[in-house]
């Protein structure tokens, strides 16, 4: 199984029937909203494994807020993010930095946090589970008490939304918005928890892919099933 090339993994966003689409469209709609109802002043953005930036900035694109918003991007792949530069200059957001880094660390996000908005989308489905549950511990500190995350998470079985919507709930966030069940999942937290620390240094998470992932899954699977039978061939000659 080759390496994931994620400046080609964009082009799917240029098919208006893909799934990929269909979710940056309800991404950019929350985030318009988000700034919609922000209060007058700077507006502080931060956005994880930020790719091209597409989300962001799209929102950004002809939005009256668009001039209030300071954002840092922190993106790894360089072509992913002379995209995003590259398409904030198009649309005149000079607030908007992109920096080639690893998104992982909490290092890079100390010049901003806490933010009023927070971007994890497209992260959560290359993570492992207890990568997904200390990274959300770790959103709280990003985000500024009254803040947003925006985050995004495949649907395939089995569904880890709900548990991860708990997992927000017990680190001081309250659910404003996720999509109904069968569809890629968009949601939407509110930070309503006290004013954490961001620990500099530590990493929140390993990116490890989504292909990755679920080729671990289908071993795990396997290896199971097969240690189910031979327990059930070795079954008869115990008794």
């Amino acid at each position: 199984m080759g390496t994931q090339d994620w400046h080609a993994w964009h082009e799917a966003y240029d098919d208006a029937e893909s799934d990929l689409s269909r979710r940056l469209e309800v991404v950019r709609e929350r985030v318009a909203r988000i700034l919609d109802a922000a209060a007058p002043g700077e507006i502080k953005v931060l956005s994880i494994c930020a790719g091209q930036g597409r989300d962001l900035l799209g929102a950004l694109e002809g939005h009256p807020r668009r001039g209030d918003v300071r954002a840092l991007l922190v993106e790894l792949d360089p072509r992913n993010a002379e995209a995003a530069r590259e398409h904030a200059a198009r649309i005149g957001a000079d607030g908007v930095e992109v920096l080639v880094g690893d998104a992982s660390l909490t290092s890079p996000y100390q010049v901003l946090a806490p933010a009023d908005v927070v971007l994890s989308c497209g992260v959560f489905g290359n993570l492992t589970p207890q990568d997904i549950q200390r990274t959300v511990g770790h959103l709280a500190a990003l985000c500024r008490p009254g803040g947003t995350v925006v985050w995004t998470r495949h649907r395939a079985e089995p569904d880890l939304v709900p548990t991860l919507c708990d997992w927000f709930a017990e680190n001081g966030f309250t659910l404003e918005f996720v999509t109904p069940p069968g569809q890629t999942a968009v949601g939407v937290h509110r930070y309503t928890g006290q004013a954490r620390r961001l620990v500099p240094g530590a990493r929140m998470f390993t990116f490890i892919g989504r292909r990755v992932l679920a080729e671990r899954e289908r071993v795990a699977r396997e290896a199971l099933e097969a240690a189910g039978r031979q327990r059930a061939l070795a079954e008869p000659e115990a008794g």
